[in-house]
């Protein structure tokens, strides 16, 4: 099979998941510059293989009688040569803890090389956590009290940066949006403003895709996730948290506006200031250019 072929079949399932789980609570994709790059690779014979892999998040709730409703979020990525490989998922829950969610996943990871290697496999993959995620779960756990869930959920947390892109950002409120809802959720990170916006945001797992799934929902020409970072962090306490943040707070950053309408930045400067904060390498993934 060639490399376009395995993204045609990428594409047809992202297109088949999309129709069968419309709602974003069901299905998202949360990294659409990976996807508009694989359609394009696909459509032009030319193009170059895309960057980096599509990821979504798939959120499943198993039909069990008898027991409370529990939610499990499989974050899939797709290698580039998938289906001919497998997917990489991850299958979370609150109320796992971590020796059962490494159990689980190893038992999907199994089921998925007996039944679907060679074959796209993501309805199957969904089905099988469907059907067998639940047991995973001690009975003493899932009828606990939500202290206990809480403790479960502290062994193992993912600290998350996202790199936010937008085709330019000058509207007040929106502005105002972002520092605000920022600091409601714990992220730090920055802002750019003018034509083209960047904004970063870092923080919990959870709090970055709340704050991109707001932003996601005003009005924008072009906005998307250039690039995520994702790390486990055992026994994830604050202290944790705050060894992983390149940034104190989360500000407005300015660098000598230029232009008819005051609205390009200096990328010199915002190179500089990404260098200072040990994230350089994100400037090329922008702009497609070195910094300097």
């Amino acid at each position: 099979m060639t490399n376009r072929e395995e993204a045609e079949m990428q594409i047809s399932e992202l297109d088949l998941l999309s129709s069968m789980f419309p709602y974003e609570e069901e299905f998202v994709v949360t990294d659409q510059l990976a996807v508009a790059e694989l359609k394009h690779y696909v459509e032009n014979e030319s193009a170059e293989m895309p960057s980096s892999k599509v990821q979504f998040i798939l959120n499943v709730k198993p039909e069990v009688s008898n027991a409370p409703v529990v939610e499990f979020s499989m974050a899939c990525a797709l290698p580039f040569k998938y289906p001919a490989v497998l997917p990489e998922i991850t299958v979370r829950s609150s109320l796992l803890s971590r020796s059962q969610q490494l159990h689980l996943n190893s038992d999907l990871k199994t089921y998925l090389m007996q039944n679907c290697s060679g074959e796209p496999c993501m309805l199957s993959a969904r089905e099988w956590v469907k059907d067998h995620a639940a047991a995973y779960i001690d009975k003493e756990l899932s009828s606990s009290s939500v202290t206990t869930s809480n403790a479960a959920q502290s062994e193992v947390i993912t600290f998350t940066r996202l790199w936010i892109y937008s085709h330019h950002i000058y509207n007040k409120q929106k502005r105002k949006n972002i520092i605000d809802w920022a600091k409601e959720l714990s992220l730090s990170g920055f802002c750019m403003p003018g034509k083209p916006g960047v904004v970063c945001v870092e923080g919990l797992q959870s709090s970055c895709e709340e704050f991109w799934s707001r932003v996601r929902r005003l009005t924008w020409k072009r906005i998307l996730i250039r690039h995520r970072e994702d790390v486990s962090l055992e026994g994830g306490g604050h202290a944790e948290i705050q060894k992983q943040r390149k940034f104190s707070t989360l500000e407005e950053k300015c660098f000598d506006a230029h232009g008819a309408r005051g609205n390009h930045m200096d990328l010199g400067q915002l190179y500089r200031f990404l260098e200072e904060k040990g994230c350089a390498d994100i400037f090329q993934m922008y702009f497609g250019v070195e910094g300097h």
